[in-house]
């Protein structure tokens, strides 16, 4: 087959700068005094400078199975040692931290489940429909899910569970397979309700799902959130001058809340701005997906865009009172090293795969995708 040398989607770059833009503003807005906004420029540089190296290198050794398992092991060993070295921070023992610097692997090992499941699905898809690959590929997100869930860091755990649910639908397996196992989810929780959870354990449940009925403890956050959503009306208050987060009553506006400390200042007309930002930035990386040379490719490109629109809906669906929180940042806007370097390796890594794409029609592609 013959290659191409496309690189770098700088449609997807120029999509996605507006919205790193916006995430400093905001966090200049209100941090003067803090070191977030010097430290997030110096992530974003070093982030580029990593998206701009892998978007150089040919993955398709990705496809040899003893290097996935190998880095698959790796990271999972990672997980293990932080039950053990892990740093605790807002309750979860999810980092590991030397000196000033942070590191957090269940970022990394999203991306490793995509590849994982990519190179998967790709070796199978004409014999897609057999209940076996449900299994096995679940085994594949269940391991890292139970080691991230155990932190306990529930929003990784919960993207780890829709990356799977995601790429598990578009690979061709049979609905009524899905369903089954869904359905033998939703009755294991049932009577693990009704007969194994204790009091107190039901009532952390219950806060978590639906922390507005606990505003004056867990649901304290998402209250402010909601208020400094809604204050921000048709146009906002104007960059500096949103009062929830001036006055502190927003925690973590520069990270988990990052949407609504954004909304506040610049209203209903900057969220919608925001979300067609994100929108074509979905469907640059969808875009690129569909040329990938092998089944392998656009499986990793699809499930990478399932991982951004997982990260995105629930951090909003949290920041709007819909959602529980779960500490899911905000793709590019977030404070924080780790989601932001994570973030661009996928990134990097689908430029990559975009250097030996294919021009293909697109019935080809689509015929090739469902094994036809």
């Amino acid at each position: 087959m013959k290659t191409r040398h496309l690189g770098i989607d700088w449609l997807l770059v120029f999509f996605i700068m507006p919205v790193l833009l916006a995430g400093l503003v905001t966090m200049k807005s209100f941090t003067e005094a803090t070191p977030y906004f010097s430290h997030q420029l110096m992530w974003i540089g070093i982030s580029f400078v990593a998206f701009y190296i892998l978007s150089f290198i040919d993955f398709r050794f990705l496809k040899r199975t003893e290097i996935l398992v190998t880095i698959f092991g790796f990271f999972s060993f990672l997980l293990v040692l932080l039950f053990i070295f892990g740093h605790t921070s807002n309750g979860a023992q999810s980092w590991f931290s030397v000196g000033g610097f942070s590191f957090q692997p269940s970022d990394m090992m999203k991306l490793v489940v995509i590849l994982m499941l990519a190179k998967y699905f790709s070796r199978r898809h004409v014999e897609i429909d057999n209940f076996k690959h449900i299994f096995i590929s679940g085994l594949y997100a269940f391991i890292p899910f139970i080691l991230v869930f155990f932190q306990p860091d529930f929003g990784s755990a919960i993207i780890i569970l829709f990356i799977w649910i995601g790429m598990t639908l578009v690979s061709g397996i049979s609905r009524k397979y899905f369903l089954l196992v869904l359905g033998a989810g939703l009755i294991a929780l049932t009577f693990l309700w009704f007969f194994v959870f204790q009091t107190y354990q039901k009532d952390r449940i219950i806060n978590f799902v639906n922390p507005m009925s606990n505003i004056r403890g867990s649901g304290y956050n998402v209250y402010q959130s909601t208020i400094a959503v809604g204050s921000g009306q048709i146009m906002g208050k104007g960059v500096g001058f949103g009062t929830q987060s001036r006055l502190k009553f927003l925690p973590e506006y520069q990270t988990d809340f990052i949407f609504a400390a954004f909304v506040e200042e610049w209203g209903f007309v900057g969220a919608m701005l925001l979300f067609l930002l994100f929108g074509l930035i979905l469907w640059r990386i969808l875009h690129i997906a569909l040329l990938g040379a092998t089944n392998f490719e656009i499986l990793y490109g699809v499930g990478l865009s399932i991982y951004f629109m997982s990260h995105f809906i629930v951090n909003i669906g949290m920041n709007i009172g819909i959602m529980p929180v779960t500490g899911i940042t905000l793709p590019f806007m977030s404070y924080g090293g780790s989601h932001l370097l994570t973030e661009f390796v996928g990134l990097g890594i689908l430029m990559g795969m975009n250097r030996y794409s294919r021009v293909a029609h697109r019935d080809d592609m689509k015929n090739e995708f469902l094994g036809i």
